[in-house]
Parts: C-alpha cells; sequence; structure tokens
C-alpha cells in the first residue's frame, strides 16, 4: 500500500516537472529598452509588437525576436568629392534607433540586422550629396551649416525605413594631399605679407620720427641763433660761467687731489664774485 502511495507521488511530481518544464518553455522575457515581435509558422509576422516583460508563446509554432530599441551609435566613413572637385574624407557619427510600431515591417522587408543593410547605403549617398554643394574652403567655413543640411536629409531619408535619427554630426573632415598643401602655402604667404606690412610700417614710422626730430633740431637752431643775435655775447659768457660753476661743484667733491696745468686755472678764469 506505501509503495504504491509513494509511485503514485513520483508520478504526480513527474507529471508536474515536465508542466513545468512545458510551461517554462513558453515563456519569454523582454527587457527594458526592448520590444519584441512574434513569428507565427501558420501566419507570419503578428502586426503587434509585445513590450517589456515576460510573455507566453507557443512552442514550436511560434517565435519571438527581440529589438533593441535604445539609441546605438555608428560612424559613417565617406571619400566623396566637393562642388571644386577636391577629394574630401568625412566621417559622419549617427545615433539611431528603430521606431516601435515599425518593427514588423522593419523584419519582414530588412531582417534584424537593419542597420547593417541601411545606414551604409542611404548615409553615404546623402552625404555625397549635400558636399558636392559646397567649395571645398565653405566646408571648412560652413561646417555648422553642411552638418544641419545633411540632417534634415538624411532624417527624411531614415524615416522611410523606420529608423529615427536623435543626432547626425560630422566628426572627421581632412582634404585631399594637394588642398592641404595648397592651404598651407597660402597661410605661409599670409603670414609673409603681413610681416612686409609691418616692416613696411615700422620704416615709415621711423621716417616720420626722423622728419619730426630734424624739424625740432632746425627749430632750436633758429632758436638759439635768434637768441644770439639779440643777447650777443651775454649768452655765451652765462654758459661759461654755468659750465665753470659746474666744474669747480665736481672738484670740491673729489677726495683726491686735482691738477690743474699751469696757467690755465680756471678758477682764475672765474669771475671776482665767484672766486671770493
Amino acid at each position: 500500500m506505501a509503495a504504491q502511495f509513494f509511485n503514485r507521488i513520483g508520478q504526480m511530481g513527474l507529471g508536474v516537472a515536465l508542466l513545468g518544464g512545458v510551461v517554462n518553455s513558453a515563456l519569454y522575457n523582454v527587457d527594458g529598452g526592448h520590444r519584441a515581435v512574434i513569428f507565427d509558422r501558420f501566419t507570419g509576422i503578428k502586426e503587434s509588437v509585445v513590450g517589456e516583460g515576460t510573455h507566453f508563446f507557443i512552442p514550436w509554432v511560434q517565435r519571438p525576436i527581440i529589438f533593441d530599441i535604445r539609441s546605438q551609435p555608428r560612424n559613417v566613413p565617406v571619400i566623396t568629392g566637393s562642388k571644386d572637385l577636391q577629394n574630401v574624407n568625412i566621417t559622419l557619427r549617427i545615433l539611431y534607433r528603430p521606431i516601435p510600431d515599425e518593427l514588423p515591417k522593419i523584419y519582414t522587408i530588412l531582417g534584424q540586422d537593419y542597420d547593417e543593410r541601411v545606414l551604409p547605403s542611404i548615409a553615404p549617398e546623402v552625404l555625397k550629396a549635400v558636399v558636392a554643394q559646397f567649395d571645398a574652403g565653405e566646408l571648412i567655413t560652413q561646417r555648422e551649416m553642411v552638418s544641419q543640411r545633411v540632417s534634415q536629409e538624411l532624417t527624411v531619408r531614415a524615416k522611410q525605413f523606420g529608423f529615427i535619427l536623435d543626432d547626425i554630426s560630422l566628426t572627421h573632415l581632412t582634404f585631399g594631399r594637394e588642398f592641404t598643401q595648397a592651404v598651407e602655402m597660402k597661410q605661409v604667404a599670409q603670414q609673409e605679407a603681413e610681416k612686409a606690412r609691418f616692416v613696411v610700417e615700422k620704416a615709415e614710422q621711423q621716417k616720420l620720427a626722423s622728419i619730426i626730430s630734424a624739424e625740432g633740431d632746425a627749430a632750436a637752431a633758429d632758436l638759439l641763433a635768434k637768441s644770439f643775435g639779440e643777447a650777443g655775447d651775454g649768452l655765451v659768457e652765462l654758459r661759461r660761467i654755468e659750465a665753470a660753476e659746474d666744474i669747480a661743484y665736481q672738484l670740491s667733491r673729489s677726495r683726491g687731489v686735482a691738477y690743474l696745468p699751469s696757467g690755465q686755472s680756471t678758477l682764475l678764469n672765474l669771475p671776482s664774485t665767484l672766486a671770493q
């Protein structure tokens, strides 16, 4: 009797385990920032999109396909030509994500690797079309405008495939070797021209200063000549007295012995009032 009871318990446990395995195999999870579409062997891709959480599906008949709907970065390098036929190397950085309601259509038309099929195609197409409208110099000076133009046109193209582009920016912009050398030579020439202009301006300023100095000397000479004409020898005598006073002062402060040539004593030549 006890053996039959334990046997039945064992059978019930096995049945519960099998049932748990079946139920567990019919469950799937959709994590945060993800969505799922259901592929049915009989009806195909269902139009409804499954949100986050734990859900049921029919094993063997149905299969959940999980999509990441968070923004993802991608760099697209492109080599193209400008309006003036200069080679341009551009790297376009894109932040993209799928439109959740468009996931059934995206999977049906493009598959789960939709980004690998679409972005490397439409990004170079739009970028080449926009860059061809600008000269090489304009690509440098009007880079923000170029980026906005690319963003507008690429957003429209991506929406046709069920994409949302959160951010588009030009992260790398270089030109061919010939153009780069031409720009460097132009910069050197501009620097040399600025240096030459500075030298010319400096020479003109020096010339003007010399003219002003010469005019000052001429005016001073005229004043001296006028003073001599008015004062006669009196001005010369005044200057001689001032010089003698200065010499006497310097000799008085000297600690050494000063010798004067015989017969040429400066003090003897001073006026009588000064000698006293």
